[in-house]
């Protein structure tokens, strides 16, 4: 309930109802802590105002009441921390059921001033080696054209699909300045740092099209780096997939044969000639 009045966006993601749920205890914490400080303030106003006390009380408090009710605070804002916020931080950190699924869809971002590249590594699941030296306006990504395990794979600008249902790994990192991947109907935002490749994972539950930013402020094109996650379902994903690995690589496309089609036959036999009479 309290979420809907913050204006949060609706969840989209297997964990997400474990992220708003938190976020709608800290805010009524904070709700409670903010009245019952604000009855303390008020009374504290009413009780020591000047036409109360004319005279100024130069000794201070002498009860011991202060400190037991600082030394509270400190105990509970403790078991807080340890108690809850540790156990929930390390609970959805642990990603090892995620990063070691054969079955999850992995993708590579890359940020750059002012847009999101998504490198995908085609039908055969493997990602091709990488290098600057190979970047250009028909290889956006390096992708080396001599390793075996990137024939197949395609880049994506601002446009990333994956499968309902379906863990998610995407490895961001950054080619320029610090961005940041944010998903919020995924309930799932991470920096994007040049030079490190750090994961996230989610898993969709609503198919649909959802709207990547750019969380950190990161030069003036900063309001454009606006992207869209397409959740679908797994024939739409493997279609998709097969048609930008195509279109990525036509000369592999045209040399495949087509779903099907019978194999050439090969080359007749010839029987062998008889070597000439020597004159």
């Amino acid at each position: 309930m309290l979420n809907k009045l913050l204006g949060i966006v609706p969840n989209a993601s297997e964990h997400g109802a474990q992220v708003d749920m938190l976020l709608e205890i800290c805010h009524w914490f904070m709700a409670i802590l903010f009245v019952g400080w604000s009855i303390f303030f008020l009374y504290t106003i009413w009780r020591f105002h000047r036409s109360r006390n004319p005279k100024a009380d130069y000794h201070g408090v002498q009860s011991k009441v202060s400190t037991h009710l600082e030394l509270s605070v400190v105990i509970i804002e403790a078991c807080l921390l340890l108690g809850f916020a540790v156990p929930i931080w390390a609970m959805r950190v642990n990603g090892d059921n995620y990063l070691d699924n054969s079955k999850a869809v992995r993708i590579h971002c890359i940020a750059e001033q002012f847009s999101w590249n998504f490198h995908y590594p085609g039908p055969d699941g493997r990602f091709g080696r990488t290098d600057p030296a190979f970047i250009s306006a028909s290889n956006p990504l390096g992708i080396d054209p001599n390793d075996p395990d990137g024939k197949d794979d395609f880049a994506s600008k601002f446009e990333v699909h994956t499968v309902k249902g379906t863990p998610t790994v995407v490895d961001i990192t950054s080619r320029d300045v610090i961005h940041s991947f944010a998903v919020p109907h995924m309930r799932v935002a991470q920096d994007a740092i040049p030079g490190s490749r750090i994961p996230i994972w989610f898993r969709p539950i609503r198919d649909g099209q959802f709207d990547i930013i750019c969380g950190q402020l990161c030069g003036a094109g900063h309001f454009g780096m606006r992207g869209q996650l397409i959740v679908e379902s797994q024939k739409e994903f493997d279609e998709w997939s097969k048609q930008q690995s195509e279109l990525a690589h036509p000369a592999a496309a045209a040399a495949a044969p087509a779903p099907g089609a019978a194999a050439p036959a090969a080359p007749a036999a010839t029987a062998p000639t008889a070597p000439a009479p020597a004159k």
